[in-house]
């Protein structure tokens, strides 16, 4: 992965059908992981919904440096059983699930989740032993 001039805390495995890292909760995550996320899907050739993932990617990360004072997760994972399926998951140590909200056109926030719902094939949330993930499916073209 190339540098982009913010750390990442760890790179936890980005061998076979799954890549996962650590970010810290600072501004300069959303650009790393989503240059980690397009780098990821590059090398397993599937460019073709680089720009969807990392825009995701981007949207629930910024909603987690918003609401969050831990490391960010994010994993990447081509589940066997799915074909032509990518299961993208945000983590973060805040419990609380985020609520999807009609934003007006003034606001300057809260359409994440809504372009989160209308670009994936699925979404939702789940609890974690600390904290919660969000994740999405794309569909991949076959």
């Amino acid at each position: 992965m190339h540098s982009l001039g913010w750390e990442v805390i760890g790179v936890i495995d980005t061998e076979g059908d799954r890549a996962e890292w650590s970010f810290p909760a600072e501004p300069g995550a959303v650009r790393t992981a989503r240059g980690a996320v397009r780098d990821q899907l590059h090398r397993w050739d599937l460019d073709s919904v680089g720009d969807i993932a990392a825009l995701l990617v981007s949207e629930l990360v910024t909603n987690a440096l918003r609401h969050a004072t831990g490391p960010i997760g994010v994993r990447l994972i081509r589940p066997a059983r799915l074909r032509g399926v990518l299961l993208v998951e945000v983590s973060d140590p805040l419990p609380d699930p985020p609520r999807e909200r009609v934003a007006r056109p003034d606001d300057e926030s809260g359409r994440g989740l809504q372009l989160v719902a209308s670009s994936a094939r699925r979404w939702g949330t789940r609890p974690g032993s600390a904290g919660k993930t969000v994740w999405f499916e794309l569909a991949v073209p076959g």
